[in-house]
């Protein structure tokens, strides 16, 4: 027998809702929901903003309200042809449009409850973490060669396209790949798994082949565009971070050039994430530790990346080989879920839980 699949990724939910019939109270509800993400820069021309001065900011990468607030006055001003009196307007008319101040705990805490967790697809994995991978906050899993990474990205990618009640976030995907391993022929076999349309899935998803590390800076800063004008988007995925970091930048003398730009990446990410709440997922590769040998090293691998890496991600987790096709995953660091391992199995249709 044929197997059934049903359609819940991005474009098929909204004929899905046009179809409905939607309550006004409901409709400001939903329009609420999706303000923080919606503040075009256009806006500020009801604020004496002239389309002139908004449209350099776009070309500059710029294309929303909080992403003007969340930079830096000094690049900034290094947009052509604005002075610090025309910055200085700007921000006040930012301000008119999304406060940035203080806000109480309890507004706080409203915040938070939109953040969406995304299934991995593994029961145990998801329990490790609270429920999947967050929106609003980038992890990071790291791990040798053949550790499951890149199976992991694949089966996440499906799983974010999936209905909330399903364990998804119902939206699209951005994968920037730097070591060419995506592979969208392997979407198909999971998405069947998951009882959605492979094309659909392919549809929904926007791939860009990072070449060198400029390259994979320039994919970031353009992503605002993107995620304004083609969204909504749940997930962002960036296999490796580091990968061609290590190739253009060789040596001690060029690690702190390195380590700026990492800086900057992971900046540009988790700025993205709160602005938009999707969630990022990072891969990274590890090292040898030159102390392995000591006997007080319990792992002679680390990972690549150093301290800025590490602070910069969320949620960070360790693959480990395990016997035959399993692996095990192991929270590293983690906001609010304690250390813990939990055992995954590779196969075509994606990570699943371990057999036995």
């Amino acid at each position: 027998g044929t197997t059934k699949t049903r359609t819940t990724t991005p474009t098929a939910m909204s004929a899905a809702v046009e179809a409905q019939e939607i309550n006004p109270g409901q409709a400001a509800h939903q329009e609420e929901d999706t303000s923080r993400s919606a503040l075009d820069l256009d806006l500020l021309v009801k604020h004496g903003i002239t389309k002139t001065d908004i449209n350099k900011f776009k070309e500059a990468g710029f294309h929303t309200v909080m992403s003007v607030q969340m930079c830096v006055d000094k690049n900034l001003l290094a947009v052509k042809g604005i002075t610090e009196k025309k910055l200085a307007d700007v921000k006040k008319a930012c301000a008119k449009e999304h406060g940035i101040g203080f806000i109480t705990g309890t507004e706080h805490l409203q915040q938070r409850a939109k953040v969406n967790r995304i299934t991995t697809g593994v029961k145990d994995v998801d329990a490790l973490l609270g429920g999947g991978i967050e929106s609003q906050a980038i992890t990071e899993i790291y791990g040798e060669f053949r550790t499951g990474k890149t199976q992991f990205v694949h089966t996440v990618c499906v799983t974010s396209m999936l209905g909330k009640a399903e364990g998804g976030a119902e939206g699209k995907v951005i994968v920037i790949d730097t070591e060419g391993t995506f592979r969208s022929e392997k979407i198909k076999p999971i998405a069947e798994r998951f009882g959605v349309d492979p094309d659909d899935v392919l549809n929904n998803l926007y791939i860009c082949k990072a070449y060198n590390s400029d390259h994979q800076h320039q994919c970031l800063k353009d992503l605002g565009a993107l995620l304004l004008e083609d969204g909504p988007f749940s997930l962002i995925v960036v296999d490796s971070m580091t990968a061609l970091l290590r190739v253009d930048y060789v040596g001690r003398g060029e690690l702190s050039s390195r380590q700026q730009l990492l800086g900057q990446m992971m900046s540009r990410l988790i700025k993205l994430a709160n602005e938009y709440n999707i969630g990022v997922l990072i891969t990274n590769q590890v090292m040898s530790n030159p102390d392995g040998g000591m006997t007080f090293v319990s792992d002679p691998k680390k990972a690549v990346g150093g301290h800025v890496l590490a602070h910069a991600s969320t949620v960070r987790l360790e693959f480990k080989k395990g016997r035959g096709d399993c692996r095990i995953c192991k929270v590293v660091d983690h906001p609010s879920m304690p250390e813990g391992e939990a055992t995954f199995q590779l196969a075509e249709s994606g990570i699943k839980d371990a057999e036995g």
